[in-house]
């Protein structure tokens, strides 16, 4: 790259239009043919997020392959009614997926299982989880980590907010596919 291509682009990286660009292409990696609308907007303005000159920069790492991150309030997430007990609210990185449920009494996920990792954290209710032939009862403040393909199942015995991190993403979703929560 030219010399006075590098300085603009060292020099656009932090501006509103790199800040941008950056979402853009984020959201366009986060969204292909998903069940779920497109995200709420990120959050790329003034209080939340301003300029730090200097600040979480490593010379190491190149302007060129280091992106921006993009903040997001989960809770202008669109909703998705999954069943008549299941509510979700997604985002998708890069490499990663994490959800926001909102279960109601009774709500199931049905056994399964998925290539992704799943770490589970209870922070309001409680749940039973079933998997290899074992009960793992999950209540505010637990954390489950179960591993990839590693088949599990969820009854929720109260009304339950369960926080998951899914990497890598779950492509499945991102494709359309519906959660095993829907039922058949």
């Amino acid at each position: 790259m030219h010399i006075s291509h590098q300085r603009s682009f060292i020099e656009m990286k932090n501006s509103p239009t790199a800040v941008f660009a950056a979402a853009i292409l984020v959201l366009a990696a986060c969204s292909p043919a998903s069940a779920q609308k497109m995200p709420a907007p990120a959050q790329s303005g003034p209080p939340v997020v301003t300029d730090a000159p200097d600040r979480g920069t490593l010379p190491t790492v190149s302007g060129h392959t280091a992106i921006v991150p993009t903040l997001y309030q989960l809770d202008a997430q669109p909703i998705e009614q999954i069943s008549p007990l299941v509510q979700r609210q997604y985002l998708s990185g890069t490499q990663s997926t994490f959800v926001k449920w909102t279960v109601k009494k009774g709500g199931v996920f049905p056994l399964h299982h998925h290539a992704s990792e799943q770490i589970t954290w209870i922070t309001e209710g409680r749940c039973e989880v079933y998997s290899q032939g074992r009960k793992f009862v999950m209540t505010a403040g637990t954390v489950l980590v179960i591993p990839p393909n590693t088949p599990h199942e969820f009854v929720c015995t109260e009304d339950t907010i369960d926080i998951d991190f899914f990497a890598p993403q779950r492509q499945d979703w991102l494709d359309g596919a519906p959660s095993v929560a829907a039922g058949k």
